[in-house]
């Protein structure tokens, strides 16, 4: 299809036309300020001391599993009224000292994103969209009324985080997840917006999210507890929203599932999103369906999904769809798969659904034939193995 990376951001973060469930328009997104999208940072960079030794880290990376271990070092960049963005290093990884008043303790003034480096099999560095990483950090700050990063301090300071602890890049199908996080920092217990905030990036080895192949998982409609509504903050990334799925999630797991998946907060019917993951429907004419935005995160990999299945020719509609749909069209064969998505599983087959009014499976609880070459496709672009029509890739390396 050759649509440009510019234009698929875009599509992602803009109106474009797309109804939120119930008629609403899907909430605008204020436009980037020209000096936000322009400002850059020399980062300044300080090189550990006593980085851990080779030795030491081949160890770990063997079964790093997923954001247990972490690498030398971290970015930092500093806000303050008076000075704006300021004092850009990248540093030896430590805690922060934090006064027990500093605002995010108090009004979880805080967001955050989550992407990956990848290593190509020429030994070189990718990573997948940080510019669309960047802008939804910033769309998230907007709403959450702190300071917004400009887009290429985000970019630049990933990058360079990833250059400085490349050596802990795993091999194989592993990557480094890249954690970038704001927190007001301001010393104050008044409610307001923080006047103070402190970015900042880690870094995690983590090995195949699915060892042995993507198994598919169980899911658990949750009746009791919501992620969102509209007006709200379901589709910003900011620890409150993950905070209040965590009860939804451990009621998942006392049925025996592995996760949970929320419907509307109004009628209670419409499926939105899982407890972290975007959700797509696969029917038996080929098309794909998943929620429209609103109150869900419009997730990368989602967006990335549907450009990929657009340009094989792929009807992909953002459509709202019921519980009582889902389970109707499993039984009757109308449904042929459903899938979760995010960064960290890149695409997850759903199984088994199960809740309240009974459980139902998925074309036998099998992973589907779409589900696992949409993620290979994914993934082959993500490690630089084959083509990537829509300028995806950043080389760092």
């Amino acid at each position: 299809m050759g649509i440009s990376s510019d234009k698929i951001d875009a599509a992602i973060w803009s109106k474009s036309g797309q109804q939120a469930r119930g008629g609403r328009p899907a909430p605008e997104i204020a436009p980037v300020p020209a000096e936000s999208k322009a400002m850059s940072l020399s980062f300044e960079i300080q090189p550990a001391a006593n980085p851990t030794s080779e030795k030491e880290r081949a160890a770990r990376l063997v079964d790093p599993g997923f954001g247990r271990i972490f690498t030398d070092h971290m970015a930092i960049v500093r806000y303050s009224q008076a000075k704006g963005w300021h004092d850009a290093r990248i540093e030896s990884r430590a805690n922060f000292p934090l006064h027990p008043a500093a605002a995010v303790l108090h009004y979880a003034q805080e967001i955050f994103e989550g992407l990956k480096a990848y290593k190509r099999d020429d030994g070189g560095v990718n990573l997948f969209r940080p510019d669309a990483n960047a802008r939804r950090f910033h769309n998230s700050a907007e709403r959450m009324a702190m300071a917004p990063l400009p887009e290429p301090v985000f970019v630049e300071a990933v990058e360079q985080l990833v250059r400085l602890d490349r050596a802990w890049i795993p091999g194989g199908e592993g990557s480094l997840y890249l954690r970038p996080f704001m927190i007001a920092s301001e010393v104050f217990l008044g409610v307001k917006p923080s006047a103070e905030y402190l970015f900042a990036v880690i870094a995690s080895p983590v090995g195949s999210y699915f060892k042995g192949g993507p198994a598919p998982v169980s899911i658990w409609v949750s009746e009791n507890y919501t992620r969102a509504a509209i007006g709200g903050t379901g589709a910003v990334k900011c620890g409150g929203n993950y905070a209040a799925s965590l009860r939804a999630q451990a009621e998942a797991i006392e049925h025996g599932c592995d996760q949970v998946v929320f419907v509307d907060a109004v009628e209670r019917r419409y499926i939105e999103e899982l407890g972290g993951m975007n959700v797509f429907f696969v029917f038996e004419d080929g098309s794909l369906l998943t929620p429209p935005l609103g109150t869900i995160l419009p997730g990368i990999t989602r967006d990335s999904i549907i450009a990929l299945a657009k340009d094989s020719g792929t009807r992909v509609r953002e459509e709202a769809y019921t519980i009582d749909q889902w389970r109707a069209d499993a039984a009757s064969g109308k449904l042929k798969e459903a899938f979760a998505c995010g960064t960290a599983a890149v695409i997850s087959p759903i199984g088994k659904v199960c809740s309240v009014s009974g459980d139902f499976l998925i074309s036998g609880a099998a992973a589907g034939p779409i589900a696992m070459g949409m993620r290979k496709k994914l993934v082959d672009i993500q490690y630089g193995r084959t083509a990537d029509p829509h300028n995806w890739i950043k080389k760092v390396l």
